[in-house]
């Protein structure tokens, strides 16, 4: 697949207010479908401004423009319709300067060296991002302290647990102070008590030194706990720009409970509560409005019927909770 470049670009927008803004911006590939040549929209003409020091949502299902747009932001990939700024920068024609001011965590594409220690990959940073032997010093120190990597900073990074190397990660993508943070699913196959920690870690550096954070993510929890806005695409089109709150009160207030049972129990459907399946009445799950019924008053009624095992209780898939934004804004 070929991505098909314009010939014009107008006179990026140079607006230092934001961390980036964008107008009309649009990337569309030429891609052989036989039996022709085919143009696919990846982008398609999308307006967007964040504020310094935001950390903003960026959601969708597979294929929806997400890595296109985050590409265009880091001047990976160049926009085929539109103007870009990326604090105050143009992406296309400053690509270096802006490296030295962006850090990225994206996914399974790992910026450390896995056969050697995340400290060995640190001084190799160091030294493309042109920082000084104190100044890196400095700030490894700093990190290894916040992120609790002194025990495993020197194991080679192959040999860490999934956990121990995403905070390695996000250690190595601030390492040079970045302004604006891009993060591709940071919390992605972690367990509970890691996904807090990192949560913690990345509003630690929003609010201490005011990083502009650009999360996806397909877990509510991290869009519900880090973020305050949040922004839906879907074939490369802008559906949703709204407040978390927002997003928490129309679409992120259910949640869905297992709970096992040692005898059979039945359990009684009530406002905002809904009995999805049950096994023989020895395990159900059911899902419960929030905005209706408290979680609290729904464990003490389970609770009250006895004989119960287990009870977790988990958010629905963000698959889901897409689809349910997609329902509600095309009607409207």
């Amino acid at each position: 697949m070929n991505q098909h470049v314009g010939n014009h670009y107008a006179k990026p927008l140079q607006d230092i207010s934001h961390s980036f803004k964008a107008e009309g911006l649009g990337a569309s590939f030429r891609s052989l479908i036989k039996p022709e040549w085919r143009e696919i929209q990846a982008v398609d003409s999308i307006d967007m401004n964040v504020e310094r020091g935001e950390i903003i949502a960026f959601i969708g299902p597979n294929g929806a423009g997400k890595s296109t747009f985050i590409k265009m932001l880091c001047g990976i990939l160049h926009p085929t319709d539109g103007d870009i700024s990326v604090l105050g920068l143009s992406p296309i024609k400053s690509r270096r300067k802006l490296a030295l001011r962006i850090g990225t965590v994206f996914g399974q594409k790992s910026q450390l060296w896995m056969h050697l220690p995340a400290l060995d990959s640190f001084t190799l940073l160091a030294a493309i991002y042109e920082i000084s032997d104190n100044e890196r010093r400095r700030r490894v120190d700093e990190l290894t302290e916040i992120f609790q990597l002194g025990e495993f900073i020197k194991t080679p990074v192959r040999k860490l647990s999934l956990g121990q190397r995403i905070r390695c990660e996000i250690a190595a993508s601030l390492l040079h102070s970045p302004e604006l943070l891009f993060l591709d699913e940071p919390t992605i196959g972690l367990d509970v008590i890691v996904k807090q920690a990192i949560r913690e870690l990345i509003l630690s550096q929003n609010k201490e030194h005011g990083t502009t954070v650009f999360l996806t993510s397909h877990d509510p929890a991290d869009i519900e706990q880090l973020c305050r806005r949040a922004v839906v695409i879907d074939h490369g089109n802008l559906v949703l720009d709204s407040p978390v709150e927002q997003l928490r009160s129309n679409y992120l207030s259910r949640k869905l409970i297992e709970v096992s049972f040692s005898s059979p129990r039945s359990l009684p459907e009530s406002e905002g509560v809904t009995v999805i399946s049950e096994h023989g009445g020895l395990k159900s799950v059911i899902t419960i409005d929030t905005s209706i019924c408290p979680v609290g008053s729904v464990m003490e009624h389970l609770s009250a019927l006895g004989d119960v095992l287990d009870i977790t209780i988990n958010d629905p898939p963000m698959e889901d909770i897409i689809a349910a934004i997609f329902r509600q804004e095309a009607s409207s």
